[in-house]
């Protein structure tokens, strides 16, 4: 009996809760799925990224809040090399071709009309990639305090950095998509 109480009290940390498992299991399906961008044709590979991008916005946007984590100074390990990023980009970038660029709007600073800055749907990906990546392979460590920092760090980088980059890919993916280029 007592054993049990130990194991409740252990797997009522917020990491283990419904949310978060939710979002592991979309980011670490995400991941799998970027991994193996050579494997598809362009349309499959932009089909699918259509569909995992929004469930994916839709779990980030469900994450709790965490508090900013007062006893640790460190930030968690960092797994994704500057060479791995890179090979994942250039994966992407391959994958999309001439289709990667789009005019980009939504930076801050610049307002509607001025010169539209380019983006590159492989670049966010790869972006969004990393930082799920990072996620998922702290995650797995399974050690609580681990877990919460990378779990803080994913959340508070969605929030200031690759969640604006998965919506505006995610309009560029859905021109090709729906738009009447052929992509092939």
């Amino acid at each position: 009996m007592e054993q049990r109480s130990i194991d409740d009290s252990l797997f009522s940390d917020v990491v283990y809760s419904r949310n978060v498992i939710e979002f592991a299991t979309v980011a670490n399906e995400f991941c799998t799925f970027t991994e193996s961008v050579s494997e598809l044709p362009r349309r499959d590979f932009l089909g699918k990224l259509q569909k995992m991008l929004p469930l994916l916005y839709l779990k980030a946007s469900l994450l709790p809040l965490l508090n900013e984590l007062e006893d640790s100074d460190d930030s968690p390990e960092k797994f994704v090399t500057e060479s791995d990023y890179n090979f994942i980009l250039r994966k992407l970038s391959s994958k999309m071709g001439e289709f990667d660029s789009y005019p980009e709007i939504f930076e801050s600073g610049i307002t509607l009309g001025e010169a539209n800055i380019e983006a590159n749907i492989s670049e966010n990906v790869a972006d969004i990639y990393q930082d799920l990546k990072d996620f998922i392979l702290s995650y797995r460590i399974g050690t609580a305090e681990v877990m919460r920092a990378a779990l803080w760090e994913c959340r508070n980088n969605f929030e200031q950095y690759w969640g604006q980059k998965l919506v505006n890919g995610l309009r560029a993916v859905h021109m090709l998509v729906h738009g009447n280029t052929n992509v092939e």
